[in-house]
C-alpha cells in the first residue's frame, strides 16, 4: 500500500530541515489534506525566492517564515472556522499574510487580498498561482476603493484599531453565516493600550495566541476580534 503524502512528509521531517519547518504546522493542524500539506510545504522556498527580488518579509526573518508568518497567520483558523462560502478580505496583505495560509486551510471560502503596493500584489498572485490556490483574488488598491462586501476583515501589522474599524465597516456585509457575527479579526502585539482606543460600547474579544500555539514567539501576540 502506498503511503499518503502526509505520512511521507511526517517521516521525512525528522531528517530534512526544510520539511522540519512544516512539521511545526502539522503539530497544530494534524488533519490537513495531502494537497494542503503540499501547498504549505511549497511556501518556504517560494517566499525565499521572491524575497530576493522583492522584500516582502524581513531578510533576517525569512528563515523563520513558518513560525513568524505562516503559523502566526493560522492562529485565526484556531479562533474561528470559516463556513463554506464565507468571504474574507485581507487588508494590507503585504506578501500574503494572513490571507494565503488561511486560504489554504479554508479552500471553500473566498479570500480577497488587498495592498496599496503593487509589487507585493505581484508576489501574492505569483505564489497563489504556483500552488494552484483557486480561492484567492489579489487587488492593488486601498480599502476605500473596494466595492465588494465581505463577512470578515483580517489584518496583520497594518494599523491601530481606531483606524482599522471604520475601514472594515465600509466593506462588511450584513447577512451572517458564521459562529461569530461579521467583523474585524486582527493579529496584534500587546493590545492593552490599543484597546483603550475603542469606545467602551464596542463588542470585542481578545485571545492570547499562546492559548493555541505553545511557542515562546507568541508570548506577546494576540487576536483581537471586534464585531462589525
Amino acid at each position: 500500500m502506498k503511503a499518503t503524502a502526509s505520512r511521507v512528509f511526517r517521516k521525512k521531517a525528522n531528517r530534512h530541515p526544510k520539511i522540519k519547518s512544516l512539521q511545526l504546522i502539522l503539530k497544530y493542524f494534524p488533519h490537513l489534506t495531502d494537497e494542503q500539506i503540499a501547498q504549505l510545504a511549497a511556501l518556504g522556498d517560494l517566499y525565499a525566492e521572491w524575497n530576493e527580488k522583492i522584500n516582502v518579509v524581513s531578510r533576517k526573518d525569512i528563515d523563520n517564515i513558518y513560525l513568524h508568518h505562516i503559523l502566526h497567520s493560522l492562529a485565526i483558523a484556531k479562533f474561528i472556522h470559516f463556513k463554506e462560502g464565507t468571504k474574507i478580505v485581507d487588508l494590507g496583505t503585504g506578501g500574503g499574510f494572513p490571507g494565503i495560509p488561511l486560504a489554504i486551510i479554508f479552500p471553500d471560502s473566498e479570500f480577497t487580498l488587498v495592498d496599496s503596493i503593487n509589487k507585493k500584489i505581484t508576489v501574492v498572485n505569483a505564489i497563489a498561482e504556483s500552488i494552484a490556490l483557486k480561492n484567492v483574488t489579489a487587488k492593488h488598491g486601498r480599502v476605500e476603493e473596494l466595492k465588494d462586501k465581505f463577512d470578515f476583515v483580517v489584518t496583520r501589522a497594518v494599523a491601530k484599531v481606531d483606524k482599522l474599524l471604520p475601514w472594515s465597516r465600509r466593506v462588511l456585509a450584513k447577512p451572517q453565516k458564521n459562529m461569530y457575527p461579521n467583523g474585524l479579526i486582527a493579529l496584534k502585539g500587546d493590545i492593552k493600550e490599543e484597546i483603550k482606543l475603542l469606545p467602551k460600547y464596542e463588542y470585542r474579544e481578545s485571545v492570547h495566541i499562546l492559548k493555541y500555539f505553545n511557542e515562546p514567539y507568541f508570548e506577546e501576540k494576540y487576536i483581537l476580534y471586534i464585531q462589525g
